[in-house]
């Protein structure tokens, strides 16, 4: 097995993070089914405590079907200021450990403690020694997963859920990966595991017996990233500075929209939010995509890749424009979204922006 030798990560994820912050700061929400988001007829749950997750409420579900399975589900509106602020005296203390950290979210990082500023041997006790540092000054349970690769770390960081750790040796690697069911590898969903139970894959075992022509052939280009990390084969550094790949902005309606005069309404809204987004974090972009959620929540995306980078509202409306009137929109809409990718912060610093207040008759 080709292991990069002596690679000692670490994943580091926040357990029901923003739940637990209103928890924390709000003693009265204590031990009780919580739900941050909304609970109205449009609202969807951001977050969900663990003892909402015992009545099966999730994150990305209806605020509605929430309620429908803990009818005493307390609804509180996300405060996001305040998680960032909580995020950023956590990512203060990964840092007494090690700079080679990676965030993923407000509430999840890896790192690499390789070589470590408090000359720790073991990735095991600096893990320890973060979440009990975490609990003490910021008053937050944290779970983690430590291993030779981020891959296996981001797995095992949910093997001991909530407020525990797992960790996996190098020689441990493939037996654990074997004996995985395959939805509890990282990135793979319900469509694509249900695709493999088809296949007649349920374990990391029944995955690895399979050849890499074979996973290419049903998995296109994914067939190959399956292939490798079943054998323990994931080797992407940590990276302390993720450049960012998108920008976007959008918007859930209380009502569905039904006309696209309605819908270019709120997408100029949605336009003029973006390009507040896009000046602040100084990028520009060429791909834009239309994001479209039906009522029966299943979602579309239509994309165009201009030319020249972007950032200004009335080229991105045109483009958006174009995009709403390709096809036939198949039912209501319930959600809209616009973002701009293929940005200019990594190879095309120097390329020329298209910054001018254009105007277009509609």
């Amino acid at each position: 097995m080709d292991l990069k030798p002596h690679r000692k990560i670490i994943h580091v994820d926040m357990d029901a993070f923003y739940a637990s912050v209103e928890q924390m700061d709000n003693p009265e929400l204590r031990g009780k089914p919580l739900a941050v988001g909304g609970g109205g007829e449009r609202g969807v749950v951001a977050a969900a405590s663990y003892e909402a997750r015992k009545f099966g409420v999730r994150s990305a579900m209806s605020g509605a079907q929430a309620k429908r399975n803990c009818p005493d589900l307390i609804f509180v509106k996300p405060r996001f200021s305040r998680y960032k602020e909580i995020s950023g005296q956590i990512r203060e203390i990964f840092h007494e450990y090690t700079d080679l950290v990676e965030p993923l979210s407000l509430d999840e990082a890896y790192l690499d403690v390789t070589q470590n500023k408090a000359n720790i041997p073991s990735a095991s006790i600096i893990a320890t020694a973060i979440r009990r540092k975490i609990f003490e000054k910021v008053g937050l349970a944290a779970s983690a997963g430590i291993s030779n690769s981020k891959f296996v770390a981001k797995i095992a960081s949910d093997v001991n859920k909530p407020n525990g750790q797992k960790t996996i040796a190098p020689e441990e690697v493939e037996a654990f990966l074997e004996e995985l069911p395959i939805e509890k590898f990282f990135g793979i969903g319900k469509v694509t595991a249900g695709k493999m139970y088809l296949l007649g894959i349920f374990t990391g075992k029944d995955l690895k017996s399979k050849s890499l022509e074979f996973l290419k052939n049903h998995f296109k280009s994914s067939g190959e990233h399956y292939y490798h990390v079943v054998r323990g084969n994931h080797h992407s550094d940590v990276k302390p500075n993720r450049i960012q790949k998108s920008v976007a902005a959008e918007h859930t309606f209380v009502k569905n929209l039904t006309s696209e005069i309605y819908m270019m309404e709120r997408l100029e809204t949605i336009a003029t939010e973006l390009e507040n987004r896009l000046k602040k974090s100084k990028v520009a972009g060429k791909t834009i995509t239309l994001k479209i959620k039906y009522s029966d929540f299943t979602l579309q995306t239509r994309s165009k890749t201009l030319a020249y980078f972007i950032k200004d509202k009335d080229i991105l409306l045109q483009t958006v424009r174009e995009l709403l009137y390709q096809d036939a929109l198949k039912d209501s809409v319930r959600l809209l979204g616009i973002s701009v990718s293929n940005l200019n912060n990594t190879d095309h610093k120097n390329e020329k922006v298209i910054d001018v207040q254009l105007k277009f008759e509609f």
